[in-house]
């Protein structure tokens, strides 16, 4: 039998698991370029947090600000601050800042708040049992701070708005909206209003992504008149965000490289790393695709590029997302009920050269499937011998098979 090791659980025990295939299929792995790049030593995680790039270091910055706050992703990313943080600190100590005057926020933007187990796993027990950890609500507290040359009305979390140090940690992936993610996006949609959340996905992002397709362009990758992209970045500038620290991880979820300084140089220098780091191979012409979503596989439907990559004249997907926590509740994208879906809901459809579209998930949800409802093409099983059948029945002797064990955070040129 052919087998394949991938990567599994990221914040619930992470290891690789084997899946085997037929021995007559032909099996091709695509890993990411920078899928082996080593993970950073803390002391070359504090050399990136003392020198930025654009900006003053922290500790001379922080010197004559009075309120600190540090915005970090959710668990739909694989951001590490844990490992990061202690730096910051050490800079802003320096400064005189006192612990009472330093509060950590979830920039969450849409998506359900963290409970205390989460955040321990972010940040490290020390920081939340040392200090303030709040949730970004986008449906509460939130300061209007002006509107866009996109025409968004931008509302950021009011507790934001009220610290005059402002620093965020993120990563930087592709990402089928944006482009590349992080950068502005740690302020909208992270700690944005549902209002203006809602604004800039369906008025900007929406129209974007159509003008896209149909100039046959891939938005995923794409930077060059990004529009969502631009927007989310102009009012992460009017926000003030003082320094920007952005991560881009190996295969494994590791901290392969950082970012840090002022919004525009450092995500322009994450980017730049970027184009080649999350480059993955396709031939297009493969009769199976097996997509592992493994750093967002709480966002299963980021690994649905990887379709392109199936031969145009037919071919199956299988998506594989074990995420204990199950799918990230998203207020505006979400199914909030069977007859009720979020304002923003945009349920992919299936294309019609797809004979088989697959979810392999040992942590099974319902309404993952329930977009599908009354298409025999999709099955959602935990049961991998029952895909390999299900593939047989579509697929023979010398199937072409493509592996793509990052297919959640890589993209195709």
């Amino acid at each position: 039998m052919n087998s394949i090791k991938l990567p599994q659980y990221i914040w619930h025990n992470q290891r690789e698991v084997e899946f085997t295939l037929p021995d007559n299929w032909q099996v091709t792995v695509h890993n990411i370029a920078g899928f082996d790049k080593p993970a950073m030593r803390p002391d070359e995680i504090k050399a990136a947090i003392a020198s930025p790039v654009g900006t003053l270091p922290l500790r001379e910055m922080a010197r004559d600000r009075k309120e600190v706050v540090i915005l970090f992703d959710d668990m739909t990313r694989g951001t590490r601050p844990y490992e990061i943080i202690p730096f910051i600190m050490e800079e802003i100590a320096d400064a005189g800042i006192t612990d009472d005057r330093i509060r950590f926020i979830a920039a969450v933007g849409n998506h359900q708040a963290m409970d205390r187990n989460d955040m321990v796993k972010k940040l490290g027990e020390d920081i939340v049992a040392r200090y303030s950890v709040f949730n970004h609500c986008p449906f509460l507290h939130t300061d209007y701070v002006g509107t866009s040359s996109f025409g968004t009305k931008a509302f950021i979390n009011s507790e934001v708005m009220r610290c005059d140090l402002k620093i965020a940690i993120g990563s930087v992936f592709p990402h089928v909206m944006y482009g590349f993610g992080g950068g502005g996006k740690i302020i909208v949609p992270g700690v944005a209003s549902y209002d203006t959340v809602k604004a800039h996905h369906q008025e900007i992002h929406q129209v974007w992504q159509r003008e896209q397709r149909e100039k046959g362009i891939q938005p995923k990758g794409t930077i060059e008149g990004n529009l969502p992209n631009a927007d989310a970045r102009e009012i992460s500038a009017m926000v003030g965000v003082d320094m920007l620290i952005n991560c881009l991880p190996n295969g494994l979820g590791e901290t392969a490289a950082i970012f840090a300084g002022a919004l525009e140089p450092s995500y322009q220098a994450a980017v730049q790393e970027a184009v080649n780091h999350y480059l993955a191979e396709n031939t297009g012409d493969n009769d199976i695709v097996i997509a592992n979503a493994f750093i967002k596989a709480s966002e299963y439907g980021m690994a649905g590029a990887s379709i392109q990559a199936i031969n145009p004249q037919g071919g199956s997907i299988v998506f594989i997302t074990n995420s204990p926590a199950g799918q990230v509740v998203h207020y505006l994208f979400d199914r909030l009920g069977k007859p009720v879906q979020g304002e923003g809901s945009h349920g992919p459809g299936i294309a019609p050269h797809i004979k088989n579209y697959i979810i392999y998930t040992e942590y099974p949800e319902a309404k993952m499937i329930e977009r599908f409802a009354g298409n025999d093409k999709v099955l959602m099983t935990s049961n991998w011998s029952e895909v390999i059948e299900r593939l047989k029945k579509s697929h023979g002797a010398g199937t072409k098979v493509a592996v793509y064990p990052n297919a959640d955070i890589q993209y195709f040129n």
